[in-house]
């Protein structure tokens, strides 16, 4: 009786002990090759473009009238009586300042609008590999350009437990 019973926890134990001894699955995806790939490219490129060309003129437009107010203002400066000078020459300070602040925003815009575009394909991009990692039985996928990890099975976050061995509260 003892050694069925023995058994059947032998046999009962194999498959859990085999799961848990599962090995690792490596894989690596060069991801920029793979996101430069895929359809769609053309249509971001000119949606962004267009923005792009529509901030750049408005930048050329600032900057050509503020070329007009600095060549007038250097061609009628000796005519100019002191509180004309001092108005356009605040004129000028303000819209070259108006100008670096465009300048700034629009660098912020143009990274924001490249973002907006691109997020929606690289989240397909990723889900498709992570896809393919969960089908396939992978553990870690890498990104192979990079080194980066971009996909890896649930794990134990062992933060709390190093902190604690740390002493880190």
């Amino acid at each position: 009786m003892k050694k069925i019973i023995v058994i059947a926890v032998f046999l009962i134990a194999v498959p859990f002990l085999t799961s848990a001894q599962k090995t690792a699955k490596f894989g690596h995806v060069d991801f920029a090759k793979l996101y430069g790939m895929m359809p769609g490219q053309d249509s971001i490129k000119t949606v962004y473009e267009n923005y792009a060309k529509g901030i750049s003129d408005q930048f050329a437009a600032m900057q050509a009238e503020l070329d007009n107010k600095v060549q007038d203002y250097r061609a009628n400066q000796g005519t100019m009586s002191d509180i004309i000078r001092q108005t356009k020459e605040r004129e000028i300070q303000d819209l070259s300042k108006r100008i670096d602040d465009f300048q700034t925003q629009a660098q912020q815009n143009l990274q924001q609008k490249e973002s907006d575009l691109t997020a929606p394909m690289i989240e397909k991009a990723r889900k498709a590999v992570e896809t393919i990692a969960k089908e396939n039985g992978y553990t870690y996928v890498f990104n192979s350009a990079e080194g980066l990890l971009l996909y890896a099975e649930p794990s134990d976050d062992l933060l709390p437990v190093v902190k604690k061995k740390l002493g880190i509260q």
